[in-house]
């Protein structure tokens, strides 16, 4: 239970007692609202939301449960609102000067997604889980993951993550909800399901190689090695055959290894030189791109995340450029 002379200060007004009270759930709520929402920008809106709900909501705190849990019912509350009301982000047009892409795979129905900077994620691993729980962290913050949620109605998201990603028991979460246990099921059931069908292509896939290590530097080494170089044949040989590529907020998917380097010869044919910095985003390798131009100046031109299976890349997702600030990453660099 929340520690009582904290309460007490933060009931009769004091801020800093409810910083103190509530600042250790911070990242892990942002990291829930990001799960349930599938933007960053939003998640950190959501947050801020549900830190002046529970400011301005202390008086109703029963202490029945933990703060934890408290504050878990009111970022899920303000997270059900935003997929409900928030109109979701219009899709882009391709904007790419000289490039002419090809006919793309399909067009994507999740262009609001974002990624999200390791740096938010600190002490993943120490998240505390209950016995529910049935993903493993690393999963359950992949793009993949984070994308197959957004396909499924708000409240099946909420009863999926708080279950099946988070641990909460179901008496937990039917009155987190305002709602009953077989209700909470149901709809667990209908999650699981609609999740699976989203996540079918990759059940079979080798794991990816643990973050740092060896086999994970080596790929890194050679897809830099070949984007940097405009590289195709380097390039495909380390893709999947079902490799595939995304780039919210524009439409555009690519599926299949043919595909996917039909798109790559497209950019690289008009001889762009682009530089690659490391970074990393849902805890998957990431890298900022940058332009070289005439006048000396690189121009960051977007985000590439990578996800790995055994030693091929299996998914390749391009955000916009306007990400790179959430990553350290500056918008532009001097030409070395």
């Amino acid at each position: 239970m929340a520690n009582g002379d904290l309460m007490a200060r933060a009931r009769a007004g004091d801020s800093e007692a409810f910083r103190e009270l509530t600042q250790p759930y911070w990242w892990e709520l942002q990291v829930h609202c990001y799960r349930m929402l599938g933007s960053f920008q939003d998640a950190e809106d959501a947050l801020q939301d549900t830190l002046l709900a529970a400011w301005g909501g202390l008086a109703g705190y029963g202490e029945r449960a933990s703060i934890r849990t408290w504050l878990y019912r009111i970022a899920t509350t303000r997270c059900l609102n935003a997929r409900r009301t928030a109109s979701r982000r219009p899709v882009k047009e391709w904007d790419v000067p000289e490039v002419t892409p090809p006919q793309p795979t399909r067009l994507g129905e999740v262009v609001w997604l974002q990624p999200i900077p390791d740096a938010a994620l600190p002490g993943i691993s120490d998240l505390p889980l209950g016995p529910e729980a049935r993903y493993e962290r690393n999963e359950s913050i992949s793009l993949a993951f984070v994308t197959a949620l957004q396909a499924l109605p708000p409240r099946q998201v909420a009863v999926l993550v708080l279950r099946d990603v988070l641990g909460f028991h179901a008496g937990e979460v039917a009155e987190m909800l305002d709602t009953t246990v077989d209700a909470v099921n149901s709809a667990l059931k209908r999650a699981r399901a609609g999740l699976q069908r989203h996540r079918d292509s990759v059940v079979n896939r080798e794991p990816a190689p643990p973050a740092g290590s060896s086999g994970e530097d080596a790929i890194i080494a050679r897809f830099v090695r070949a984007f940097e170089a405009n590289d195709i044949d380097a390039l495909v040989a380390l893709l999947t055959d079902d490799v595939f590529i995304s780039m919210p907020p524009l439409p555009f998917e690519y599926e299949g290894r043919e595909a996917v380097a039909g798109f790559w010869s497209a950019v690289f044919a008009v001889g762009r030189r682009v530089d690659l910095i490391a970074t990393r985003a849902n805890g998957q390798p990431a890298f900022g791109t940058y332009l070289h131009t005439p006048n000396g100046i690189r121009h960051g031109t977007g985000l590439i995340v990578l996800t790995l299976s055994a030693d091929r890349i299996c998914a390749m997702t391009r955000f916009e450029n306007n990400m790179l600030p959430w990553f350290g990453l500056p918008r532009s660099l001097r030409n070395e």
